[in-house]
């Protein structure tokens, strides 16, 4: 029983680090569609995203039948607890993905954001893409180097995402009202990516020390 256990657990963090790897994927494609007004990538990026919510759905009843039929104690329920919060951040983060590749479905032919601003998206969306990719090495290793990177990267996004707004509040911002609000999503996607990829840093922590961050709460 518990070999069946462990072989449970195992899968559990493997879907976990799947998810992650789809949901890096998936940001650095939107990106792509978002920045080049690719309305192709941006519906199989749309469509891809399915898979991400599968894999959600299918480690979520894993982890609920684990529960029920192991009755796992202390660090292993933890890790089983852990794993299901987890897995709704990365399903979160295809989604914020999904909302880019909408996006640019939306405005096509047209770019959905302006070119004065596209350079500190592109940024964003780089330390975004790090932090989805430093999110599967952690799950992997539980090194706990990499969760102080991730929370390093998130703190970069944040900074830009608060230079946007500062720019399009600038008295010589005459972009319409349309554009100023794809801007401001935009930034907010990206910004939310980011702040999931921390949230899964945080409990993988937790995980790890068996010390909660109160933040994450």
């Amino acid at each position: 029983m518990r070999k069946v256990f462990q072989a449970d657990l195992q899968q559990i963090g493997e879907e976990l680090i799947e998810m992650a790897n789809q949901v890096a994927t998936a940001m650095d494609r939107a990106w792509d569609s978002l920045a080049n007004a690719d309305v192709e990538l941006a519906q199989e990026v749309i469509a891809a995203d399915a898979k991400i919510d599968f894999l959600q759905n299918q480690l979520d009843e894993r982890a609920i039948d684990t529960l029920a039929l192991q009755g796992p104690v202390a660090s292993d329920l933890r890790m089983i607890v852990g794993s299901l919060r987890m897995s709704a951040s990365l399903e979160r983060m295809g989604d914020l993905a999904r909302h880019l590749a909408q996006l640019a479905r939306l405005r096509f032919p047209q770019p959905a954001i302006p070119e004065r601003i596209s350079a500190t998206f592109s940024e964003m969306a780089r330390i975004d893409i790090q932090i989805a990719q430093a999110v599967a090495r952690l799950l992997d290793t539980r090194d706990l180097k990499i969760a102080a990177e991730i929370i390093e990267l998130n703190h970069e996004v944040d900074r830009l995402h608060s230079s946007v707004f500062a720019r399009i509040a600038e008295a010589d911002w005459d972009a319409s009202a349309p554009t100023t609000v794809d801007v401001s999503l935009t930034s907010r996607y990206l910004e939310r990516f980011g702040d999931h990829g921390v949230s899964v840093a945080r409990k993988v922590t937790y995980l790890v020390t068996g010390e909660w961050d109160p933040s994450d709460a």
